[in-house]
């Protein structure tokens, strides 16, 4: 839930530093930012060219917001040495991993020549950034053997997707910096999570969107879907975010830590439960177009080293995920 006003201008009067965030404004983005305003800190964020503020409105005024394109590298040295952060969060991507087949350069021109340029203004700040947290993704692993294998963060990287080259090669480059700078780099190898605000790209929001207008009588009572059979280990945003701050404040630089639920899930027992959740009489059809052109059959990820570490456990049930992003869909449509 988002926090009040007052919790938000009490702990400003005792800010514990500068954070900044890139991508703030993005779905894991704009529940960091509430979760960095709750813990005393003064948020700096940067939003791209033409972004919407939606995922952030009702926290906008108490945020220090910029905009510019993140592939320009003499804006981002310029921002960075500007806001002087104590813990950078670099959050901005293209992070479909449908969208970088048709959209390969744009991909690889965010996620790695951006991350770049976020690296290289850090050097700058060494002595006074704590962390850099990067985000980087399960899909950096690409198919492996045997498939419903329990992934460890030492597991090879063999990315078969625009989008999961993209972050491996993200990866690469972090360990580079800080071995060679010292940069006290963490990578948050994040699994699939959702939950409210998630685009309707993504296949849990494409799926409550179309029940939500289903139930409000705007389209006939039927689901289209893709590719049901491949399996997820799926965990709520607002742990993943959990687990990004206890990176900052207790993760090892260098190093990479599994957010995951430790658990996978096929897409049609998630499709199943919510359907369940409806009251709506819905038939499912199977659209070809949306499968992708490479798949990963199954992810699941270890994430012992991040209890361990970190203290990070998930505490929201699947089930509480899948019911909140389904009303989030619901008053949305609704309004």
């Amino acid at each position: 839930m988002p926090i009040s006003r007052d919790s938000r201008t009490n702990n400003m009067a005792k800010m514990k530093g500068r954070v900044l965030i890139t991508g703030i404004a993005g779905f894991g983005g704009s529940y960091l930012a509430e979760l960095m305003l709750e813990k005393g800190y003064r948020v700096f964020g940067l939003l791209a060219p033409g972004e919407k503020y939606d995922n952030i409105n009702h926290i906008k005024n108490d945020l220090a917001l910029d905009r510019f394109d993140i592939t320009r590298a003499e804006k981002v040295s310029a921002y960075t040495k500007k806001v002087k952060p104590k813990y950078l969060f670099h959050l901005a991507a293209m992070a479909s991993v449908g969208q970088s087949f048709s959209k390969e350069r744009l991909t690889y021109d965010i996620n790695f020549t951006g991350s770049l340029n976020v690296f290289e203004a850090s050097t700058s700040q060494i002595s006074r950034i704590r962390r850099l947290i990067v985000i980087s993704s399960a899909d950096c692993f690409g198919v492996f053997s045997p498939k419903n294998k329990l992934l460890k963060e030492d597991q090879p990287l063999a990315p078969i997707s625009p989008y999961g080259i993209s972050k491996a090669a993200m990866e690469y480059l972090a360990g580079y910096y800080h071995r060679q700078y010292r940069l006290p780099v963490v990578i948050a190898r994040s699994f699939n999570h959702t939950g409210p605000r998630q685009s309707d790209t993504f296949v849990v929001p494409s799926f409550c969107k179309q029940i939500a207008t289903i139930e409000k009588g705007r389209r006939k009572p039927i689901i289209t879907v893709g590719n049901l059979d491949v399996k997820r280990d799926l965990s709520d945003v607002r742990d993943i975010v959990r687990g990004y701050y206890n990176m900052a404040v207790r993760g090892k630089p260098g190093e990479v830590y599994h957010l995951s639920s430790g658990k996978s899930v096929a897409i049609k027992t998630v499709l199943d439960r919510l359907l369940g959740m409806s009251p709506a009489t819905i038939k499912v059809t199977r659209d070809k177009s949306r499968f992708r052109k490479a798949d990963i059959p199954i992810l699941c990820g270890d994430n012992s080293r991040a209890e361990k570490e970190l203290g990070w456990v998930p505490k929201y049930k699947l089930s509480e995920t899948l019911k909140d992003t389904l009303d989030f869909w619901r008053n949305t449509v609704r309004q």
